[in-house]
């Protein structure tokens, strides 16, 4: 069965000897954008590229503010930083996340707390937070701290898996009712809409991610999304090591960080910008062949969960157990095919093992069962 699998992926791509799981496309200005940019001799972090890139998301998003940044996981931090985690508190995430996502956390000397997924989003379930919230926190002078490691917990981070979007309204209305700032890490959900509102832009903060494995690519980097414009220019202020403005003093109010985008890069993000509804487009029409396909093969394909139009950035099947799923990897993987399992659970990661969880029921369930398939936009 694999075999035809392995023939099916091939020849939609055009039988090459190789078929990788998700390779940039550029096919329209990227190399006029670059070539403006070295000739203008504005290549790092000031330039007319950057501000362009960040209205261009900002009118395609709908957030009244986008930063953009060095990369997504900088972009993450910060957004921890603005939501006042400090060293000590606690952030409750998922599990079943690139661990980028734990990182950040980590970087604030905060601890994560690991809470289990639902199935059909892989993203945080609100009947998770709103269990462990239930049980095993208690509210103290306007703060919410855990019962166990008496912790004081700020913020929660879900992850929109693949792209497919978890559901944002019921979190935030768990979040609204504890007081905790919620933190979308939408890092792979750029395209990707939640009953009819961007995914980033219903929590407090966003974050995407421009890697050069995401749907739209600047090399590296990526974007705060904010539906507060001040909060959005305080970030902004912070990404430039918080320097006051001036033609030539160097006079700093805060801590900042260098984490401004390099205007090359952003120059590469406008003209993938332009390109963002073509590629949508196709790599829908790549879901709906997948799904065609492995339907009548008897194989689980990972589907847009309701209410989430997806932007199928990594599509994935379903395997039927643990020895399943790495027969297929092996014989995908042997011949040409490149495919992946889902991430290992941070949990069971040794700087994360000591952290607090639920039972994980489906985080677990989906580790031994998922693999990422093949997904760049087919031209």
């Amino acid at each position: 069965m694999y075999n035809r699998v392995i023939e099916y992926i091939k020849e939609l791509y055009g039988n090459p000897d190789f078929v990788g799981l998700h390779e940039p496309r550029f096919v329209g200005n990227e190399k006029k954008y670059l070539n403006e940019c070295v000739d203008s001799t504005f290549v790092s972090s000031v330039g007319k590229f950057v501000d362009r890139f960040e209205q261009m998301v900002e009118e395609y998003t709908g957030c009244a503010k986008a930063v953009a940044c060095v990369n997504g996981t900088n972009a993450l931090h910060l957004a921890l930083v603005l939501s006042d985690v400090k060293a000590g508190d606690e952030v409750i995430t998922q599990p079943l996340t690139f661990i980028a996502t734990a990182n950040a956390i980590s970087y604030c000397g905060a601890e994560p707390v690991f809470l289990d997924v639902d199935r059909d989003t892989l993203g945080l379930s609100p009947k998770a937070l709103k269990e462990f919230l239930s049980t095993k926190t208690e509210k103290k002078e306007g703060h919410v701290y855990n019962k166990i490691s008496g912790r004081k917990i700020k913020a929660v981070v879900p992850m929109h898996t693949f792209g497919h979007a978890v559901r944002m309204d019921e979190l935030k209305a768990i979040c609204d009712e504890y007081g905790l700032a919620l933190i979308e890490d939408a890092a792979e959900s750029l395209g990707s809409f939640y009953k009819g509102q961007h995914t980033g832009t219903i929590g407090e903060i966003g974050v995407l991610s421009f890697n050069g494995n995401k749907t739209i690519t600047t090399g590296g980097g990526g974007m705060l999304l904010f539906r507060d414009i001040e909060t959005g220019l305080h970030a902004k202020h912070l990404t430039t090591q918080a320097k006051v403005p001036h033609r030539w003093e160097f006079v700093h109010d805060e801590i900042g960080y260098n984490y401004r985008m390099p205007n090359l890069n952003a120059a590469l993000g406008c003209a993938q910008m332009e390109n963002l509804p073509m590629f949508l487009e196709k790599k829908k029409d790549l879901a709906e062949k997948y799904s065609y396909f492995f339907g009548a093969a008897g194989i689980q394909f990972l589907q847009q969960p309701e209410h989430s139009d997806s932007n199928y950035w990594l599509n994935a099947v379903i395997l039927g157990n643990a020895e399943e799923r790495d027969k297929f990897l092996t014989q995908t993987n042997n011949n040409g095919v490149m495919t992946r399992p889902i991430w290992r659970l941070m949990n069971r990661l040794p700087m994360f093992s000591h952290c607090q969880t639920d039972n994980l029921e489906n985080a677990i369930w989906l580790e031994e069962r998922v693999v990422n398939i093949p997904s760049s936009v087919r031209l």
